[in-house]
Parts: C-alpha cells; sequence; structure tokens
C-alpha cells in the first residue's frame, strides 16, 4: 500500500535536468570557444609581427637619409623592438641597422605563412615560452615595397600572448557561465518546474487517488499551449476520469456486497413465491394459470438480476483455465443453448473444424451464448459464426440480420447498467463479455451495425495446430458443424 506522505523522489541538482543541461551548455560554449580561440590566437600573432615589420621600415627608412650614432640606432631598434633589422630595395640597395650578421634560431617567412603555420607557432610561442632568436621575412608596407629582414626575441611575442590567452579565457568563461546560467533558468521554468509540478501530482493521486485534488493544468507552466501544458491538460483530464471510475467502481463494490449479503435471504424469500407460482401454472383456470406464468417470469428475472449483478460487482474477472479448445464444437452447443423455445432463429456455424483456440471453455461458452441470445432477443431470424485469421490472433465475427442497435445505445454498449437494448435489461451481459474477453487477452467490438444487421467480432489467441486432436478430444461434445444450419 502507498504511503499518502510519500512524494516523488527528490533528485540532487547536479543530477537534475536543468543541472546537467547547464553542466552541457557551458562545455559546449567552451569548446566552441577553445575553436574560435585558435583563429584568432594566430591572428593576434601575425598583428604583432606586422606591427615589427611596419616600425622596423620605418626605423630603416629613418636612417638611411646619413650616418647615424650608435646611440641613435640603438634608440630605434629599441622603439621596433628589433634586434637588427635589413631593408633591400627592388633596385639592390641594402640599408641595415644592428648587427645583421647574427646568427638565428629559426627564420620565418611571413609571405608564405598559411593558417595552420600560425595556429601552430602561435600556440608554440605560448606554451614554450623560448627565447630564441628569429629572423623574419616580409614585405614593407612602403612603396617601392622592399623586402624587410628583421631579427627578433621570441620572448616579447609570447608574452604578448599569453596575455591575450589570458584575456580570452576570461571573456570565455564569463560568456559560457551567462549562457549556461540562462539555459539553467530556462529548462528550469520551462521543464523541470512543470514537471516537477505533474510528478508530483501523479505522486500525490497515486497514493490517495479518492481525496487528491487533481492537477491544475494553469498551474503547471508559464507558457501557454505547449507540449507540457497539453500535458497537464490531458493528466488532469485523466486524473477527474479515473477517480469518477473509482468511485464508480467503489459503489459498485459497496453494491456488490450489499447484494451478496442479501441474495441468500432473498433465494429464501423467492423460493416459495416461485413453487406457489407454480402450483398456479396448474389449476384449470385459465386466468389463474396465466397469472401464474406471470408470476414465474418475474421470479426468474429477479433471481437473473441478483445473479448478473453479482457477476459484474465482484473484483475482478473470475479465475480462468486456459486451454486449447475447439471452436466449432464449442459454437454449436452455445448456438443450440441460445435459442429461445419455440423460436424460428437459424444459426449458421460456419467455423472452419481445425481451428483451435486458447481460452477457458466456460466462460467463452458464456460470452458467444449470450451475444447469440441477445440476436434473437432483438428479433433476428438468422445469426452467422464465422472466424478467419487476423495475424497474429483469431477473429470471431458473430452477425445477424436483426433491427440493428438504437443510436443512443451504442456509445455506451459496453456500460454496466447503461446499455441494454430491451426493456427490463440490466445491460450487464456485453459488459461482463467484455470483462471476459478482456482477461483472455482478447477483446470484443461492435464492428457494425444498422437496418441490415448487426455484427460483433471477438479476438482470441490461437493454438498450433498440433494439439487441435487432444483439443477436440477434450473440448467438444457436439460434432463440429462447419457449414451446415445449427
Amino acid at each position: 500500500m502507498s504511503d499518502p506522505n510519500a512524494g516523488p523522489p527528490r533528485v540532487r541538482p547536479r543530477q537534475s535536468l536543468s543541472g546537467r543541461l547547464w553542466l552541457v551548455a557551458t562545455l559546449a560554449v567552451l569548446l566552441s570557444e577553445i575553436v574560435v580561440f585558435l583563429p584568432y590566437i594566430a591572428h593576434e600573432r601575425s598583428s604583432w609581427m606586422y606591427g615589427r615589420v611596419e616600425d622596423a621600415s620605418i626605423a630603416v627608412l629613418a636612417s638611411r637619409d646619413g650616418p647615424m650614432d650608435p646611440a641613435r640606432q640603438a634608440e630605434l631598434l629599441r622603439l621596433s623592438r628589433a634586434e637588427a633589422i635589413r631593408l633591400t630595395g627592388r633596385d639592390g640597395a641594402i640599408y641595415a641597422t644592428g648587427n645583421v650578421a647574427m646568427p638565428s634560431d629559426a627564420t620565418i617567412d611571413l609571405r608564405q605563412e598559411n593558417l595552420f603555420d600560425r595556429v601552430r607557432r602561435a600556440l608554440r610561442a605560448i606554451l614554450l615560452q623560448e627565447n630564441r632568436t628569429v629572423r623574419v621575412l616580409d614585405t614593407s608596407p612602403f612603396s617601392p615595397h622592399p623586402e624587410v629582414e628583421i631579427w627578433l626575441r621570441e620572448r616579447g611575442l609570447s608574452r604578448t600572448l599569453q596575455q591575450f590567452a589570458g584575456d580570452f579565457a576570461v571573456l570565455s568563461l564569463m560568456i559560457a557561465g551567462v549562457t549556461g546560467g540562462l539555459v539553467y533558468l530556462a529548462v528550469l521554468l520551462l521543464l523541470v518546474r512543470p514537471m516537477r509540478r505533474i510528478t508530483g501530482s501523479i505522486a500525490a493521486f497515486r497514493a490517495d487517488p479518492e481525496r487528491t485534488t487533481p492537477l491544475d493544468p494553469s498551474d503547471v507552466t508559464v507558457l501557454a499551449h505547449d507540449e507540457i501544458s497539453v500535458a497537464g491538460q490531458e493528466l488532469a483530464a485523466m486524473q477527474h476520469e479515473l477517480r469518477s471510475a473509482l468511485w464508480r467502481n467503489a459503489r459498485l463494490a459497496a453494491l456488490g456486497t450489499v447484494v451478496a449479503k442479501v441474495s441468500h435471504d432473498l433465494r429464501g424469500i423467492l423460493t416459495p413465491a416461485l413453487l406457489s407460482a407454480e402450483r398456479l401454472q396448474l389449476n384449470s383456470d385459465p386466468r389463474v394459470r396465466r397469472a401464474g406464468e406471470i408470476l414465474v417470469q418475474a421470479v426468474e428475472r429477479a433471481a437473473d438480476l441478483v445473479r448478473r449483478t453479482l457477476d459484474y460487482a465482484r473484483e475482478g474477472p473470475p479465475p480462468l483455465d486456459f486451454a486449447p479448445v475447439a471452436l466449432a464444437p464449442l459454437v454449436s452447443e452455445a448456438a443450440e443453448t441460445a435459442r429461445p423455445p419455440g423460436s424460428a432463429l437459424r444459426l449458421h456455424n460456419i467455423v472452419d473444424s481445425t481451428i483451435v483456440v486458447r481460452a477457458d471453455r466456460i466462460q467463452l461458452f458464456r460470452v458467444l451464448s449470450n451475444l447469440m441470445r441477445n440476436a434473437a432477443e432483438a428479433g433476428a431470424r438468422s445469426v452467422r459464426i464465422s472466424a478467419h485469421h487476423d495475424n497474429p490472433t483469431l477473429a470471431i465475427e458473430i452477425s445477424d440480420d436483426g433491427p440493428g442497435l438504437p443510436e443512443p445505445v451504442r456509445s455506451d454498449l459496453f456500460r454496466p447498467f447503461a446499455g441494454s437494448t430491451r426493456r427490463g435489461g440490466t445491460g450487464l451481459g456485453l459488459a461482463i463479455a467484455r470483462d471476459l474477453m478482456v482477461a483472455h487477452g482478447g477483446d470484443i467490438e461492435l464492428l457494425a451495425t444498422g437496418a441490415s444487421g448487426t455484427t460483433f467480432r471477438l479476438t482470441l489467441r490461437l493454438v498450433e495446430p498440433e494439439p487441435a486432436t487432444e483439443a477436440v478430444q477434450n473440448g467438444a461434445r457436439i460434432a463440429p458443424a462447419t457449414s451446415a444450419d445449427v
């Protein structure tokens, strides 16, 4: 039994949907920032290199007008942050500042670099932090575009790129945090809280469905007409229907208990009345005999009502004894039982004699005889019973040529006390028949009805052909009739 105080299990924040989506969104943004960082760091390195080339070109052009003292040359090299500079014009003239004969650890030609080279060299400068002397070659940005050679210390580039990487990392973390937080709040407001309300309502309704107030669909989510709102509306409708069904079943159970308690006394009361009615039927006066017949019919209807009410009010379907059953002989036997005395009803059994189903023979007999008896009482002159394979089940169709079912009855045909088509009927026959078919793992449905007659379809599970012989021996008491009238 459920604990009425029990609620839905609590979910840890790091295991919740909003927490996990926040983590996923943050990691996704960081991964995107890493992908963006690579071309950005390559661009930052190129900008730093081109800036040195431009400064070096200005320094050399400023010193080519005449000899320059060493102090001024040193100042120009310091301002351009270069160790040595050499500029070669198109006419072959060479202008140099500093020791252009100094050795270099690496040579970089900016004119031949691609994106992959720039990214690789930028990451190397950040990670290794080497103080190498690098010889850089490029074309001067000033007319007439002479070739420039610069000797640089790589430490300055490493510091610049490290500072850029640090600023980029801080900005990326801020963006990732803000994005993840927005995703967290959106998921929390639009998904997690509505789901918690729905889950809490389900848990409370499961613990005490008869006293728990159904979910309020307008208080589930802040958005109207979205999927969560529709789910809340459907859940509220289901809870209302279930609570109504529980109340109705509770009343039926109470009714069954009361009827079970008084049924014994009622039988005792009806028995003397039935005996007296039978004595009246022996009277020589026709009016007295007629009164006796009416009394007998009334008593039998009362006893039948008690029996049917007890059958339906019983908790759950009766226990079934499944076994292979030959269908054709069972239909023949049910047809003989269902035909009213003195009736001209013709029953056509065209079920194949080889068909064997897995069912409780007694209960399936009750369903078949009930449908045939209903057809006879409705005024049908003939009933046709057929069966065909509807993989993986067997479909049994019972058709009659009666006047059809009235329109108001069709919607409540299988509801107890509501689906009777004849005056004085209880409406329990078809309700009990559906319960029995569902207990068999099949179903019963109204296939068609109208002025030309009514057709019901039953579905059952088949049995492999091998046990057919044993089933016929154990399950048939009348020889199967395939196409002859019964």
